[in-house]
């Protein structure tokens, strides 16, 4: 059965079905990191959120091309162009060469990206390795009239935009809102207008990153790096733009006044955002300095965490919201998400204990011939990730059942819950059992052994020796196995 999504297309503040462009062709492009320190939550949240829109239109069978940058030049400190560039500061700071900063973050980048099962973009491009279609970008809009030159610099200047076209159609602002604004920043210097933002900036003769242009030695605007490869690697349209919400306004914003300065059109059908995570209702980034770092999360080295949390917890975290909602984060909350998960992952791995019965009841049936349908309607309502984990849950309540024999099941439908719990916990939702792919042989090695356990105490029962069956089971509970009787005998599993 065909299936017709529906996302939230935040230029048009509406939902609207996805069509794309040049099917079953789709371009996305999504803003992915400066590398100047460590990941954290708030990288991950657009990560793993467009990770599953990747994951989802490979299912529907669109070929995507998926493009997310690697930002290592031109992310000056402050929205007004002014300040160090972030990498270059680093650089002082540790005695090291920028490059070398950009590379180390980016490998970390990408460890915490494949610990948290994101799967890798078709393209990743990095802003050095595209100065020269940066500095064409940069051309073009200077021969359309939309950009000035000021003392060796570049700046896009608004008010001529928007004189025949409209800046801040995506974020719902006007020029005067913007100007007003800008005000509060420091005076206008080389800017005609302190609004105006760079496209090509001058460098000082102590920065290092800069490279020439028939304005000056210098390094290009922040703003630059994703029109220009969003071009190169995408066409003049393309289907979905995607980022958090944070950049609404001013990237994206630029990005579109850009796009549209170059070649008179809009680049991009859909704007797609993230919402922000947050720590005691403050959005969490490095700039406000009340990060914690992913690879924290997953020792437990910070004072707000009680313990250690495993990369699928946190994605699971994520993924237990809408992606349009604001996520505060707490301890508890992990805490929580890390049961959820527990009960998700034991919940498809207590499959294997079913037996399939000659027919299923009239409750069991429903609920799993509903199932799949269920977590389709939800991914096409602009990724409901949480109502798909909701409906898991309701099928983990039916596995339950089915192996305390309160509940019956055929062969067909137990296949058909088996495929769809998989199909939308681990190859969309992209979630993973990590306890039974690092300890499958630890396990079956445990098996062993528990199982010569779980012998000596059925002969103990047998022989109506209640105190040595209790002291068995009991000592294997403070172990970390839980051992359940059954009319079938005893089962057991090892709690994660």
């Amino acid at each position: 059965m065909k299936q017709t999504l529906l996302i939230y297309n935040t230029l048009t503040r509406q939902k609207e079905r996805f069509e794309p462009l040049h099917a079953p062709n789709v371009g996305m492009y999504v803003c992915g990191p400066t590398v100047y320190g460590d990941p954290h939550l708030g990288h991950a949240r657009p990560a793993i959120t467009f990770d599953v829109l990747f994951r989802y239109l490979k299912h529907l069978g669109y070929k995507v091309r998926y493009v997310r940058n690697i930002t290592d030049v031109g992310h000056l400190e402050h929205d007004a162009d002014e300040g160090d560039d972030k990498i270059a500061k680093k650089a002082r700071l540790e005695q090291l060469e920028p490059m070398e900063i950009a590379q180390h973050y980016t490998n970390r980048y990408h460890q915490a990206m494949e610990a948290l099962n994101v799967l890798p973009p078709s393209i990743e491009p990095h802003a050095t390795g595209h100065i020269i279609e940066q500095e064409e970008l940069v051309q073009e809009i200077l021969k359309n009239g939309f950009a000035y030159e000021s003392n060796g610099s570049v700046y896009f200047d608004i008010e001529a935009y928007n004189k025949k076209y409209q800046y801040g159609i995506l974020s719902g602002r006007s020029l005067e809102n913007i100007k007003d604004e800008s005000r509060s920043l420091a005076g206008v210097g080389e800017k005609k207008s302190q609004a105006d933002f760079a496209l090509w900036k001058k460098a000082q003769p102590e920065h290092i990153m800069r490279w020439p242009s028939p304005w000056s030695d210098g390094f290009p605007g922040w703003h630059c790096e994703c029109t220009a490869m969003g071009r190169k690697y995408l066409g003049r349209r393309f289907d979905i733009h995607g980022g958090g919400m944070d950049l609404v306004f001013p990237h994206h914003e630029c990005e579109i006044a850009q796009a549209v300065a170059s070649q008179g059109e809009q680049m991009v059908k859909y704007w797609m955002h993230n919402n922000m995570i947050t720590i005691n209702g403050q959005k969490m980034g490095k700039s406000l300095g009340n990060f914690i770092t992913l690879e924290q999360f997953f020792t437990g080295r910070h004072d707000s965490l009680s313990q250690a949390f495993t990369p699928m917890t946190i994605r699971f975290f994520i993924l237990s919201a809408h992606y349009r909602s604001t996520v505060d984060f707490s301890n508890d909350a992990l805490i929580a998400s890390q049961k959820g998960l527990e009960k998700l992952l034991n919940g498809i791995a207590d499959l294997d204990r079913v037996q399939a019965d000659a027919h299923c009841d009239a409750e069991t049936e429903r609920i799993v011939k509903a199932l799949r349908q269920k977590c389709y309607d939800a991914m096409n309502d602009d990724l409901a990730t949480q109502l798909v984990i909701a409906a898991l849950f309701e099928a983990c309540s039916v596995v339950n059942k089915l192996v305390d024999h309160k509940a019956t099941i055929c062969s067909d439908c137990l296949q058909e819950l088996k495929a769809t719990m998989r199909l939308f916990a681990f190859d969309i939702l992209g979630l993973r059992d990590d306890h039974t792919a690092n300890n499958d042989q630890r396990e079956e090695a445990f098996g062993r052994v528990v199982d010569m356990v779980l012998e000596l105490r059925a002969k103990a029962k047998a022989n109506k020796d209640w105190a040595t069956s209790d002291q068995i089971r009991d000592a294997l509970a403070a172990a970390g196995f839980e051992v359940k009787d059954t009319k079938d005998g005893a089962v057991w599993k090892l709690n994660r």
